[in-house]
């Protein structure tokens, strides 16, 4: 998949990865982006500076995102690559409301299938076409912190393997990108963003922060070999080999680690009984 002459759609387009990946589609020469987002002007603002065009969607409503395929199939053409980039970050474990867990799991993972149910089957019917769906290095390895975004960033990556396997043989492409720290504002968009400035280490930028420019870099090369696993931070792919190694050694390490990064007053066993 080079980007060149493709029509891609990328929502979560406003800002960060999805900004970054627009910009680079334009470079690399794609005939047009349409960038998707919430944030109508943010959308807006991205789409006018690659020539594209802007939607302002909620990636939760199945009715919108069907809307959205079809009318970009019918007046732009088919689409080449839907980039599935939503996402958001929360604190909180087994104490947090269930509320908290069906709104992520709506936006990580139903969001996801939405896009697959509505522009696969224009892809299987000509024969080809491309998911990219994003995830997180928490979708193979785990978050301290936040049951949330583990479980729901695990369940992406599920997804995209079965879509994958089930749809590969009618030309269907898919990557999951799973990336650690990225320089995006997804923690200052957290309603938790003051406490997750404040408890514990940055542990997801143990291994550095990219700029989404880098890690664009990084799904572009992904892409031109089809590659399922897109890690910015090449590290993730040791750590996940020892996950497959040894998964009881594994788990001993995180928790080791764990202790070692929370202060035992900021520590995440400590959130459900206040102890």
């Amino acid at each position: 998949m080079e980007l060149e002459g493709k029509t891609i759609v990328i929502t979560g387009g406003a800002s960060g990865i999805g900004k970054a990946l627009a910009e680079r589609a334009h470079t690399d020469g794609a005939a047009h982006v349409v960038v998707v987002d919430r944030d109508e002007t943010g959308a807006r603002a991205v789409a006018d500076s690659v020539g594209g065009t802007a939607t302002a969607v909620d990636v939760t409503d199945a009715a919108a995102i069907k809307t959205l395929v079809d009318s970009t199939e019918r007046d732009i053409g088919p689409i080449d690559l839907f980039v599935s980039n939503a996402g958001y970050v929360t604190l909180g474990g087994l104490e947090a409301p269930i509320e908290d867990m069906n709104r992520m799991w709506e936006v990580h993972v139903l969001a996801h299938v939405y896009a697959a149910r509505a522009v696969v089957p224009y892809m299987a019917d000509r024969g080809h076409g491309y998911l990219l769906n994003t995830a997180s290095a928490a979708g193979l390895l785990s978050q301290f912190g936040s049951m949330h975004y583990a479980v729901t960033k695990h369940a992406a990556v599920a997804l995209a393997e079965w879509i994958a396997i089930t749809y590969g043989h009618q030309g269907i492409k898919v990557s999951v990108l799973c990336p650690q720290a990225v320089q995006t504002n997804i923690v200052a968009n957290s309603p938790d963003a003051e406490t997750m400035q404040s408890r514990g280490a940055d542990v997801a930028g143990a291994d550095g922060h990219l700029t989404a420019e880098e890690a664009v870099d990084v799904v572009v090369q992904a892409l031109r070999v089809e590659r399922f696993h897109v890690l910015p931070h090449p590290e993730v792919e040791e750590y996940v080999r020892r996950k497959g190694d040894d998964v009881d050694r594994w788990i001993t390490g995180m928790q080791r680690w764990q202790q070692k990064m929370f202060a035992d007053d900021m520590h995440p066993a400590t959130w459900l009984t206040g102890s």
